[in-house]
């Protein structure tokens, strides 16, 4: 495992980052995860009503908390109420009390704004992250699919309240470069480290869809996530990618999580998996480095099939916190 610094801070992340999103072998995967050097993990309050954070406490139990950044995060709707979702002071604190029970720690080492709340003044929330900061349940400050515009608000109100904000985490694989046209530059000039997320486009990029077949047990065979992606023509062009990948002596997956790291913005990219084994096998995409010619095929193979523009973002403003529980 390699690890470097997010952002202008230091703290160190490891390049393979583990997130937990619903419950299944926590236990089995953290254990691969922490032996294959694996130090950063995340997680977020409303995963799984919950459930997800306390399985990554049921799992790091007799792990050395020191040994861990542990990543959670703040936005989803945690019950029916009207203050049970978004950024307001009084939601984001109440999350974090139960995220720390939950996890069973008294301190989170990134706390994430999932997404960008039209209905809270940043400051308001920045005045409350102060506060936790000095009270030593935070360390560090992350957001999550927030634009460039909202980062820059972010920092404003952060430099105001002396929050420590270092990381922003985009959704970010060979097939949705939309970051890299606006966030990404930003988030350099400001300090503030990339954790890419969704690197796998939920799957398809580890060439397990193959014909538009959704093995059963897979994220897709859920909730729609990974079914916009699963058109034809572009299978028939991630399977292309299977050629580039054995050349490279990599799987499919490695390849992928190894494409995301090559950015110099990225600090570690963020992959679940539902088995101790895939844990170990992602894990060795650390510390690759892809020469020009692989990274020209890929573009090539994927072609027009990659999304750039910076106007496609995951959180519009009509978008509300209750509509969804994972991204």
């Amino acid at each position: 495992m390699e690890y470097r610094r997010l952002g202008a801070s230091g703290l160190a992340v490891s390049e393979i980052a583990y997130g937990n999103w619903r419950t299944h072998d926590a236990p089995g995967c953290v254990a691969a995860a922490l032996d294959a050097g694996v130090t950063t993990f995340h997680t977020a309050a409303a995963w799984d009503g919950g459930a997800a954070e306390a399985s990554f406490g049921e799992a790091f139990a007799g792990v050395r908390r020191d040994e861990l950044v542990l990543c959670t995060g703040v936005f989803w709707a945690e019950g029916p109420g009207p203050n049970d979702t978004g950024l307001s002071r009084k939601h984001v604190i109440a999350s974090l009390e139960g995220s720390l029970r939950r996890l069973r720690t008294d301190h989170v080492d990134v706390y994430q704004l999932l997404r960008f709340d039209y209905r809270t003044p940043v400051a308001e929330t920045f005045l409350a992250l102060s506060d936790l900061v000095r009270q030593g349940k935070i360390r560090y400050v992350g957001t999550s699919e927030w634009t460039a515009e909202q980062l820059l608000q972010a920092h404003e109100a952060a430099s105001r309240h002396d929050v420590p904000f270092i990381a922003n985490q985009p959704h970010y694989s060979m097939l949705w470069r939309v970051p890299e046209a606006q966030v990404m530059p930003v988030g350099q000039r400001i300090g503030v480290g990339q954790f890419a997320s969704l690197p796998l486009a939920q799957g398809v990029l580890t060439g397990k869809y193959r014909d538009g077949h959704i093995p059963a047990g897979s994220r897709a065979a859920g909730p729609a996530h990974a079914r916009p992606l699963l058109m034809p023509e572009l299978l028939e062009r991630v399977e292309l990618l299977r050629g580039v990948a054995d050349d490279a002596g990599l799987t499919m997956a490695q390849l992928a999580l190894a494409w995301t790291l090559q950015h110099e913005t990225v600090a570690s990219t963020v992959v679940g998996a539902s088995t101790p084994e895939q844990v170990t096998e992602n894990a060795k995409a650390a510390g690759i480095r892809l020469d020009l010619d692989v990274l020209t095929r890929v573009d090539h193979l994927l072609g027009s099939f990659v999304q750039t523009d910076p106007r496609l973002v995951w959180s519009p403003p009509a978008f509300s916190a209750s509509s969804a529980s994972s991204a």
